[in-house]
């Protein structure tokens, strides 16, 4: 495995990417509208930047309520999600999903509930 992105929520994909396009010279590689957000993945060259602003109610609209902007998760990326959603349940990590779903860019998804992750919520993506 590897780091595939950082999930960050904002209340503008825009303006950050734009920021962040000149700031550090990252390209927008992808953009699209996926459950109730606008998704952005910015390409870092060894990983990516997803960046995440709600359209609607949601998970994100919420963290962004409660929290405000910031990382909101990290993805892992794996060959085998099955098999990595297994080793998590025999190390008793609670999962967020118990099966893979549909991610944002095609990806397939899953969620490690952050009170088993310290503190971090993670997400196994294959591609």
């Amino acid at each position: 495995m590897h780091i595939d992105h950082a999930g960050i929520a904002t209340d503008d994909a825009a303006a950050l990417a734009a920021l962040y396009g000149e700031l550090f010279g990252l390209e927008t590689v992808h953009e699209e509208t996926f459950d109730g957000m606008e998704v952005v993945f910015l390409d870092c060259g060894n990983g990516y930047l997803e960046l995440l602003e709600p359209v609607e109610d949601g998970t994100i609209a919420d963290y962004l309520e409660a929290n405000g902007p910031g990382i909101h998760h990290l993805a892992l990326a794996t060959d085998d999600i099955e098999a990595a959603l297994e080793r998590a349940r025999e190390h008793d990590v609670a999962l967020v999903d118990e099966q893979p779903r549909p991610g944002a860019w095609g990806h397939t998804v899953a969620f490690l509930h952050p009170k088993d992750t310290g503190g971090i919520l993670l997400e196994f993506v294959e591609h």
